[in-house]
């Protein structure tokens, strides 16, 4: 059988007269998008437009939760306590909700952005919070993580899990990503990032910093389209898996062909 991926990225990260990104073009090459609900970026008029156009291309519509951090785009670390957490992004995704059910769609999975989302994978407090804002909002949300706390506490919980391989950040041997504020811990150079993508898909490795590899079974790929070569970096990466035998697939099939098989994801 040929080996499935889900392609994601983040997207409607504009906010007001401020834009990020060329969302319409990297539409193009997804399957999920994970869509900012106004804490780290995004307002109405953005949010309306995105969930608008990815009905009209059939791209699943995640919610992509945040630190109430604008100003830094939900990239610094917040004291918060789990209750705020929980109750925070139990607020992004009825916020994200309304827009899906005004466009006749539904939500299909969650991704927490940022420093939110690498604390997830670490602490278990806030990825508790997370899984009981899901848990309350709709059992059948997909949970978008990293191998850590969040994806072992959903599993817990029953809910179901997709594993997401980051091929343009660069991670280390405990399977955590490098912090942005360190040299080297986002790639740029488009052929590193295809290798790196197609190793992950069809041998299940990825590389560390430490000069190791580690095994990684990611249901989707993020694409990040916060930078200037988004678009090309996400053409080149398809292309290269539908090239290498690769089926580019919604989530929800990934997941249902991975619980078909068994799934060997594990933690590094």
């Amino acid at each position: 059988m040929a080996p499935t991926i889900d392609l994601v990225a983040d997207i409607g990260e504009s906010f007001g007269a401020w834009t990020m990104g060329d969302d319409d073009a990297l539409l193009e090459v997804l399957t999920s998008a994970n869509i900012a609900c106004g804490f780290h970026a995004g307002d109405p008029r953005t949010m309306d437009r995105t969930v608008r156009q990815c009905v009209a291309r059939g791209i699943g519509i995640g919610a992509h939760p945040s630190f109430p951090d604008l100003v830094g785009f939900g990239r610094r670390a917040m004291d918060l306590s789990a209750e705020e957490v929980r109750t925070d992004v139990l607020y992004q995704l009825g916020a994200l909700h309304a827009f899906a059910v005004a466009h006749g769609t539904t939500l299909s999975h969650l991704a927490p952005h940022g420093r939110l989302g690498n604390l997830v994978a670490t602490r278990p407090d806030y990825a508790a919070a997370v899984v009981a804002a899901v848990r309350a909002f709709d059992q059948d949300l997909i949970v978008l993580a990293q191998d850590g706390e969040l994806a072992d506490h959903a599993r817990e919980q029953g809910l179901r899990v997709g594993i997401v391989g980051i091929v343009d950040r660069a991670y280390r041997a405990d399977g955590t990503l490098v912090p942005r504020s360190e040299p080297g811990a986002v790639i740029h150079d488009t052929a590193v990032l295809v290798r790196r993508a197609v190793r992950v898909v069809t041998e299940g490795f990825i590389d560390t910093v430490e000069g190791t590899e580690i095994p990684i079974e990611a249901d989707t790929l993020l694409l990040h389209g916060d930078n200037a070569d988004a678009v090309r970096h996400a053409q080149a990466i398809r292309a290269a898996l539908t090239e290498a035998g690769v089926e580019i697939a919604p989530l929800h099939r990934v997941l249902a062909a991975r619980d078909g098989r068994g799934s060997t994801s594990c933690r590094a």
